[in-house]
């Protein structure tokens, strides 16, 4: 069975820098979902670690640990989601 998606990744052959870098830009947050989805920790969390791995695997462990953190930080609820720029400060 093929695929009719080139854009594909072959999971057996591929590089993980590009797997992490697929995962990452699955998992990420777009512009259209951030108000639905801003505040779902474990959504959240996952795109930090995805984001992490990349920078991981891209030998940047300084970049890497900061979103380690704020994944941390989602899950354990020791952070919330900022107020929205576009709407102001919530009361």
């Amino acid at each position: 069975m093929t695929s009719s998606v080139n854009n594909t990744l072959d999971l057996e052959t591929a590089e993980p820098k590009a797997l992490a870098q697929a995962l990452a830009k699955q998992l990420s947050i777009g512009p259209m979902d951030w108000h639905r989805l801003n505040s779902n920790r474990q959504i959240r969390a996952k795109e930090q670690i995805a984001a992490a791995l990349v920078y991981l695997l891209n030998d940047n462990p300084e970049e890497a640990l900061p979103r380690l953190e704020q994944a941390v930080g989602w899950l354990n609820r020791s952070i919330k989601a900022p107020p929205c720029p576009t709407h102001g400060e919530r009361k």
